[in-house]
C-alpha cells in the first residue's frame, strides 16, 4: 500500500497532479473531469475506446493517482458526484474590476484549502506531530518561495518552545544538517518536489538517520518518495498564477495545524514557552 492509498478523493488528486501528467495521462484526466457521470456508467474498455488508448493505460492512470484500479476510482468518484465539489476556478479576465479579481483569488485560495484538507493522510499527519514533539531539534529547509514557508514555520515553533531554525541557503542547510542526529527532524519544503538542493539535503539526512518530513504537491515526486513522512497540498495552476504560488496558503495552513497540535501535546511546556515569548516582546509595544 502506498502512503496515499487510503485517501478517499479522486477529483482533487487529479487536479493536484495534473501538471506532472504525461500527454496521455492528461487526456484521461480531462476526460474524467469533463465527463464524471459518463465514467460511472462506463467500463474501463469503453473509456479506453473513447480515448483510443489501451485498457492498460487507463488502469495505470488509476494507479498513478493512488487507486488500486479503475473500479476503486469509480467508487470514490461516485461519492464526489453525489456531493459535488463546486467549481470555483479562478477565471480572471483583463476586464475584471480590482474587487472581482480579489474575490477570484480568495475563492481560488479557498478551493486550494478545501482540496488540501480532502487529501490529508491522517496517519502521516499524526506521525509528523509526534516526530516534532519527540525531537531534540527541528529544522526547516526551503529554497526560493519555499524558504519563506520555512521561515514562517521556524517563527511559529520557536513560540512553542521547540528548538528550531530555518535555512533557505543550500550550503547552510547542509552545514547545519551535518550536526544533526537520529534524535532530530528536518522539514524539506518544495512544491514541485524536484528541487535538486532539497533532494540532496534529504539524501544526506537519511544517511545520518535524521527523520525527514516533506511538504509538497500531491503529484508523485522524488521528494514525496524519499522522505519518511510526506505531507501534501493540492493546488492548480491558472493563467495569472502558478500552482506553486497558489499552494502557499495550504503550506502555511499545514504548518499552522502542526503548530497547534504540538502546542496541545506539549501542554504546560508549550504554554510556558508562549508566555515567555509574549513577555519578551511586550517591550516592543507602546
Amino acid at each position: 500500500m502506498s502512503k496515499t492509498d487510503h485517501i478517499q478523493h479522486c477529483i482533487p488528486r487529479i487536479r493536484a497532479s495534473y501538471a506532472a501528467f504525461s500527454d496521455k495521462e492528461k487526456k484521461i484526466a480531462d476526460y474524467i473531469l469533463e465527463n464524471p457521470n459518463r465514467i460511472l456508467h462506463s467500463t474501463i474498455s469503453q473509456v479506453a475506446e473513447d480515448l483510443e488508448i489501451a485498457d492498460a493505460t487507463v488502469f495505470r492512470f488509476c494507479k498513478r493517482i493512488g487507486f488500486k484500479g479503475y473500479q476503486a476510482m469509480k467508487i470514490v468518484l461516485a461519492s464526489e458526484i453525489v456531493t459535488p465539489i463546486k467549481d470555483i476556478h479562478e477565471t480572471i479576465k483583463e476586464q475584471d474590476t480590482e474587487k472581482e479579481i480579489a474575490e477570484k483569488i480568495f475563492k481560488s485560495n479557498i478551493r486550494t484549502l478545501n482540496d488540501s484538507i480532502n487529501i490529508i493522510d491522517e496517519e502521516m499527519y499524526t506521525k509528523a506531530v509526534n516526530a516534532i514533539v519527540q525531537a531534540r531539534r527541528v529544522e526547516f529547509y526551503g529554497n526560493g518561495g519555499s524558504g519563506i514557508i520555512a521561515m514562517d514555520a521556524h517563527h511559529k515553533f520557536l513560540r512553542a518552545g521547540v528548538t528550531t531554525t530555518a535555512y533557505n541557503d543550500s550550503h547552510m542547510q547542509l552545514i547545519s544538517l551535518s550536526q544533526l542526529t537520529k534524535d532530530d527532524v528536518i522539514f524539506a519544503i518544495s512544491h514541485s518536489g524536484t528541487n535538486k538542493d532539497i533532494l540532496d539535503v534529504v539524501d544526506v539526512a537519511k544517511e545520518l538517520g535524521v527523520t525527514t518530513i516533506g511538504i509538497t504537491n500531491l503529484a508523485k515526486s522524488p521528494l514525496s518518495q524519499r522522505v519518511d513522512i510526506p505531507l501534501y497540498t493540492a493546488s492548480q495552476e491558472t493563467e495569472y498564477r502558478s500552482e506553486a504560488l497558489a499552494s502557499r496558503i495550504a503550506q502555511l495552513s499545514i504548518i499552522d495545524a502542526l503548530y497547534v497540535n504540538v502546542m496541545i501535546k506539549r501542554k504546560e511546556a508549550g504554554q510556558a514557552a508562549l508566555q515567555k515569548v509574549r513577555k519578551a516582546i511586550s517591550v516592543k509595544k507602546i
